[in-house]
């Protein structure tokens, strides 16, 4: 067993949380990441004990075209910056793994620049991948090379060249030996060279007991990338779509059909990094078809195999979309200063949730290292149990709006419900328990939760207090609503936070309302293509639809969720 077989992540993009500047002017040091240091303490508050956060070294501006492997990038401050915060984090029981971005440069690493500079000449040719001196590349530089995803600015290394490995090899001692990390999350690790894996495997066994080796993998067999040889762990995507579709489209059967492909593919050994979203994706709360569907889908993430991670604001309800444009991915990678998220520490009712579920993942070893067994499965409701060294823990997860009778199955004994705080006697192997609409429970042995701590924050949650509605569609936290003053009564987390995601729905709602009516008194179809807006636009097209025929529902649909103005201008010119 080791620390990341329990551990549960939250995940940092520190550009974006710290508020960097876009681009790097390779000036004097700026101590930004230091504005990390007090969210140390609310990380570990709500359950995480690790920390994954990069990119962090040199680079030129979104920090996966790296300059220079050894240094802080200068707009987070020096090296020094980077070491404290570390050791900070250990010294609260927080373990911390870096972004290792191996499988490419940017235009400004050293070796890179010698390429430019001494062409054929140069020592450094064979580090990157087809270089050719009869080609060229988008930056005119009479030469060609590799790139990765089709970008010039990120330059591939030739991974199979014995002095890269050697250099990346040591890179990592260094990063072990100046900062004290705990782990490598591998970028782009579903393109790496396998070899060059297994080399980097080999350095991470021998520089630091249980040193982690995590990649960036999007589709394929997990178990080529995972396994005794290579990386200890991958992303797992496949989990990550089917959590949030599985909610949005009632079907609990895609999830369920992916957890048992994962089990056949991985041989029942889940060591698969789990997420709802990260820095590269689309914040969960603007993925799910409503608010509601918070409480199912975390109760997912944290129960079912896998390790599970929390993206750094996403605890708080924010929402985030990809934007149109060269910045698309910069609303994913918002700015949060500190200051002002401290109420929403203590107030969020999603905080809440989510620090529950932590304390409930580390007390319940079943939930880090027992099998997995589906009991009951329908479109909306989803019962399973964990099992480990005689301890077994049902969870039961309700996808409905209405609340339902749920079945599941359990050695006999007192169990309590972790959200809840109810308690069922099981008798003769079975039991049923009403679980509400939008929602559900985690049974454990009663025993396991005897611990004050639990008993304490359980006890804490389910009291009554203010509603505060969560509007996050611009990103931050704003009270638009409290709840009239009534006799206390008890109240769980779930139906509280149903209740917060009901009022959130209809805040956002109404705000959708009054955003459709601005955009139709403004209309104006009689002006040039060229100078119209996106809604002018797709109101144009579906004017001309109109005149060939009935406008269905898909049709429309096809038409308002296109926002991108050159494919909408092609389209509207495209009629007669």
């Amino acid at each position: 067993m080791a620390w990341y077989d329990e551990a549960v992540f939250y995940h940092i993009y520190p550009l974006g949380m710290t508020g960097a500047p876009r681009y790097n002017e390779y000036g004097e040091p700026v101590e930004r990441l230091n504005k990390l240091l007090p969210w140390i303490s609310h990380i570990k508050n709500i359950g995480c004990n690790a920390i994954y956060i990069g990119p962090l070294f040199e680079s030129v501006g979104h920090g996966y075209e790296t300059t220079d492997y050894r240094k802080l990038d200068s707009r987070l401050g020096t090296n020094e910056t980077l070491k404290n915060f570390v050791k900070e984090c250990h010294s609260q029981g927080v373990k911390v793994i870096f972004d290792g971005v191996f499988n490419h440069t940017g235009r400004d690493f050293f070796a890179f620049k010698d390429l430019k500079e001494y062409r054929e000449n140069s020592r450094y040719k064979d580090w990157y991948c087809n270089v050719n001196f009869w080609g060229n590349n988008s930056y005119n530089d009479g030469f060609g090379y590799e790139n990765w995803g089709g970008h010039d600015l990120l330059v591939k290394l030739n991974q199979k060249n014995p002095e890269v490995i050697n250099y990346i090899c040591d890179v990592i001692r260094f990063w072990v030996d100046e900062f004290d990390v705990d782990g490598i999350r591998l970028d782009a690790a579903d393109v790496l060279d396998f070899d060059f894996m297994k080399a980097l495997r080999r350095v991470a066994n021998d520089v630091k007991p249980d040193f982690w080796l995590m990649g960036e993998v999007i589709h394929g067999d997990y178990i080529r990338w995972a396994n005794a040889d290579t990386l200890h762990s991958v992303t797992n995507y496949h989990l990550h779509k089917a959590l949030f579709s599985g909610y949005n489209d009632h079907n609990f059967f895609e999830i369920a059909h992916t957890v048992k492909r994962l089990n056949d593919m991985c041989g029942g050994v889940f060591k698969l990094y789990s997420f709802v979203d990260n820095h590269d994706v689309e914040r969960i709360m603007s993925k799910l078809s409503s608010p509601k569907g918070f409480a199912p889908v975390h109760i997912l993430l944290y129960t079912l195999p896998g390790i599970p991670s929390i993206y750094y604001g996403s605890e708080f309800g924010i929402e985030g979309r990809k934007a149109h444009g060269g910045d698309a991915d910069a609303p994913l990678r918002p700015e949060l200063d500190y200051e002002n998220w401290t109420a929403a520490m203590e107030d969020n009712t999603y905080v809440k949730f989510i620090k529950v579920l932590g304390a409930m993942r580390h007390k319940v070893k079943a939930l880090s290292y027992g099998d997995y067994r589906e009991q009951n499965l329908t479109t909306r409701q989803y019962t399973f149990s964990r099992s480990f060294e005689g301890t077994t823990v049902v969870v039961m997860v309700n996808n409905d709006d209405n609340g339902c009778t749920m079945h599941g199955g359990a050695p006999d004994g007192t169990y309590k419900g972790v959200l809840s705080g109810r308690t069922i006697n099981v008798c003769g192997g079975g039991f049923s328990a009403e679980i509400g609409g939008n929602s559900g429970e985690i049974w454990v042995p009663e025993h396991i939760l005897s611990d004050v701590e639990v008993l304490e924050m359980v006890a804490d949650i389910s009291e009554e207090k203010p509603v505060v509605v969560e509007n996050v569609v611009e990103n931050k936290v704003e009270t638009v609503a409290e709840t009239v003053a009534e006799p206390v009564v008890e109240k769980s987390i779930l139906e509280e936070i149903v209740e917060v995601a009901e009022k959130q729905e209809e805040v956002l709602a109404e705000a959708k309302e009054e955003k459709v009516d601005a955009e139709d008194k403004v209309l104006d179809l009689n002006k040039p293509y060229e100078e119209m807006t996106i809604a002018e636009l797709q109101a144009s097209i579906l004017a001309k639809m109109a005149k060939n025929g009935p406008v269905t529902e898909d049709m429309k649909r096809t038409v308002t969720v296109n926002t991108h103005q050159g494919s909408l201008l092609n389209w509207v010119r495209s009629f007669n």
